[in-house]
């Protein structure tokens, strides 16, 4: 036991001490194997325990699995960089950042706990009905949209709004809304208020949601809009991609064309496309 016992102690003045082993004794690559398997957020509070660990979360194969199936598309189409010249950790950071494309009509991002992926369109990269005529749309600044402007219609008789997008989706079912608020807001003495005088026709017949994609898949719905004073996200249905790598066509549409009566006092921000498991987590968007 003597000389070999010696060297698992720590001389000190009052004798000794037995070296115990911490967590600057674990190796990197023990500490990243146990990160991989971790939530994003959760390796981001763990890198702050001390250097090793900090290093450990650096590592391309911990982030590699919390990337989506088609991230080298994404930087290369949103951010415009080939994925080989950032680190892993750098594009899923970029990526949960709101990211636009198509000259700022659309909008994608990563969900920061799961990495999943989230699309906006504004109503400026839809076709719809009298959009240019300020008889029946206003075109208003807010900050309740990601894009920062609102659409108002005041009055129509005939309304149709008709959007497309091609993007390349990770394996799984998404769902597509459209994101509406009867009435107008307005901040008075930094309240929000809301004025619904405007608001009509809403009730007489309902709205015909409809979607379909590329590859022969179809949705449709109808509701009354009745939710005013606050935004609100209405389906229009589900799609399925499984498809890896391989571009998805989408084509949705919003329609109230019932001429017996005008309908009007309606904000239009955009369209929002999500896992379908996301729908608890709307309002945040």
């Amino acid at each position: 036991m003597g000389a070999g016992s010696s060297s698992l102690a720590l001389e000190s003045e009052g004798g000794s001490s037995p070296l115990r082993p911490n967590l600057d004794d674990v190796p990197e690559s023990s500490v990243a194997s146990i990160l991989m398997h971790l939530d994003p957020p959760e390796i981001c509070k763990l890198a702050k325990v001390n250097k090793t660990f900090h290093g450990a979360s650096l590592a391309d194969f911990v982030w590699e699995t919390k990337l989506p199936s088609n991230y080298k598309y994404l930087v290369e189409k949103i951010l415009g960089q080939s994925p080989e010249s950032l680190s892993k950790k750098e594009i899923y950071t970029r990526l949960c950042q709101p990211n636009c494309f198509e000259d700022g009509t659309k909008q994608v991002w990563l969900d920061k706990s799961s990495g999943k992926i989230c699309v906006a369109v504004s109503y400026k990269a839809l076709r719809i009905t009298g959009i240019d005529d300020r008889r029946y749309w206003n075109h208003i600044s807010s900050e309740e949209s990601r894009f920062n402007t609102i659409a108002y219609l005041q009055q129509i008789w005939w309304l149709e709004v008709v959007g497309e997008l091609e993007f390349e989706f990770p394996a799984g079912t998404y769902s597509l809304f459209f994101k509406l608020q009867l009435g107008k807001t307005s901040k008075k003495f930094g309240r929000r208020a809301c004025n619904v005088d405007q608001v009509h026709g809403w009730g007489v017949k309902p709205v015909r949601f409809h979607l379909s994609t590329s590859n022969g898949q179809q949705a449709s719905s109808e509701c009354y809009l009745h939710q005013q004073g606050k935004w609100g996200h209405y389906r229009v249905g589900d799609f399925v991609a499984d498809n890896k790598n391989t571009p998805m066509k989408l084509k949705f549409s919003m329609m109230q064309i019932d001429c017996t009566h005008t309908k009007g006092g309606v904000c239009l921000d955009s369209v929002f496309i999500c896992p379908s498991e996301f729908r608890e987590k709307l309002k945040q968007f």
